[in-house]
């Protein structure tokens, strides 16, 4: 809204209109509002909650302090899912169909999530929602994603090329076509030029191998999409934890939709360049400010939970970052944690069912998981667990600073597999 009243005050010669112009002056506002709506206007949200009794259910698994959580105020991810639209509605180019694409990504895992907690509320259990209503939701936004990016003429790219000397065989510049294309390259590293065709693996279609390419890319982004959801969804047990990750992850990509929005960066590190992908900066701005925004109140002792109302949505949001701005093969590495997180649980679930069907009793990998929650138990505790490390119990705080400086090593790696070809 403000971006169209500035744009008409420059259309009027006012001094100092054009700022809007610039996604760094508009990513410093989002960020500078969403922080400020988290902070204030989430301390209300959270009495609110309160007084409505909206508080977590909490199983009692044995953890140190775990029952002490109980009552604590839950979906809280409202908290976020504002502080992120409401900056973006104020000084995001509405006209942008990437900015469109994520006001949509968050309203809707926001009202899936915000399903799910409203009938662990009614039901006072920690059931909520069907697992495959979840599915059906997060497969309906890889679908409204995937068939935009194939269809919108708004979403393109140029790819790269490199000029190499061939005497001293070294890149001498890199230039890009001068045609705005419709593609299915995306980015990938340890290759040459990071590029990869969903196409090439369709070329068996003959003249239809570029349509498969869509649909392979359609199914790829459906996966990526709840992977990282239900990764992020599972990773939110812990004080803080999904918050500090998912703020270093958004930090991460902003800076790539900053760089693969500019022809000049991406021409000097060698990356495709996606014209009008620099919109996403702005809405990355004011999702980092509401992550940073809310966990002020979410760090360690919690004042509030997300919920399924702020762990799908982030990790959602996250996901179709990363597709729009054809990094989804880089996510994990990127999200590791998340994946880390989901696999803890697929391989806990698989090896129990194995070894029951064989021997009678089933037997476990891992102390507990989500993987988080191993590390909080003793070892040698009477569960009879293939890993028993760490012996002695971690606190929850310490855990979680942990995983964040994991984070933060993984978001720096993720930037060094571009420059490794």
């Amino acid at each position: 809204m403000l971006y169209y009243l500035f744009k008409y005050l420059e259309e009027l010669g006012v001094p100092g209109a054009r700022l809007m112009d610039y996604i760094t002056f508009r990513s410093g506002a989002a960020l500078i509002l969403s922080l400020f709506i988290a902070m204030v206007f989430g301390r209300r949200i959270i009495d609110r909650l309160q007084k409505m009794q909206v508080g977590e259910i909490i199983r009692n698994l044995g953890l140190e302090g775990q029952m002490k959580k109980t009552g604590t105020p839950t979906m809280g991810g409202i908290i976020i899912i504002v502080a992120t639209l409401v900056p973006c509605l104020l000084v995001g180019n509405l006209g942008s169909v990437y900015m469109i694409l994520m006001l949509v990504a968050t309203l809707w895992l926001g009202a899936l999530g915000f399903a799910d907690d409203y009938l662990k509320v009614q039901k006072k259990n920690k059931d909520g929602m069907s697992g495959r209503f979840k599915i059906v939701g997060q497969v309906g936004l890889g679908l409204i994603v995937g068939l935009t990016m194939m269809l919108s003429p708004d979403i393109v790219m140029r790819q790269n090329h490199e000029v190499t000397n061939v005497a001293t065989n070294e890149v001498e510049q890199v230039i890009y076509e001068s045609q705005d294309i419709k593609s299915t390259q995306t980015t990938i590293p340890f290759v040459k030029e990071n590029n990869f065709d969903y196409a090439s693996l369709t070329r068996w279609m003959g003249d239809n191998a570029q349509t498969g390419g869509w649909i392979l890319f359609i199914l790829v982004t459906i996966f990526v999409i709840t992977a990282t959801s239900n990764g992020a969804n599972l990773t939110d047990g812990l004080d803080g934890l999904a918050t500090g990750c998912s703020a270093i992850i958004a930090v991460a990509l902003a800076i790539m939709a900053y760089l693969g929005g500019s022809v000049i960066y991406s021409s000097y590190l060698n990356i495709m360049y996606i014209p009008g992908s620099s919109e996403l900066v702005v809405f990355c701005a004011a999702f980092i400010g509401a992550l940073v925004g809310f966990l002020w109140y979410n760090a360690y002792p919690a004042q509030v939970f997300m919920g399924d109302t702020g762990s799908l949505t982030i990790g959602g949001i996250i996901a179709v970052l990363a597709i729009l701005i054809h990094k989804e093969l880089l996510i994990p590495v990127l999200c590791a944690i998340f994946f880390v997180e989901d696999l803890s649980v697929m391989i806990q679930v698989a090896y129990f069912k194995i070894t029951k069907r064989r021997t009678g009793a089933g037997k476990r990998v891992f102390k507990m998981t989500p993987l988080h929650h191993h590390f909080q138990k003793p070892g040698n505790a009477g569960i009879d667990a293939l890993i028993q490390k760490p012996l002695n119990a971690i606190p929850e705080s310490k855990i979680v600073t942990r995983f964040w400086i994991i984070g933060i090593f993984l978001a720096v790696i993720t930037f060094v597999t571009l420059k490794i070809r």
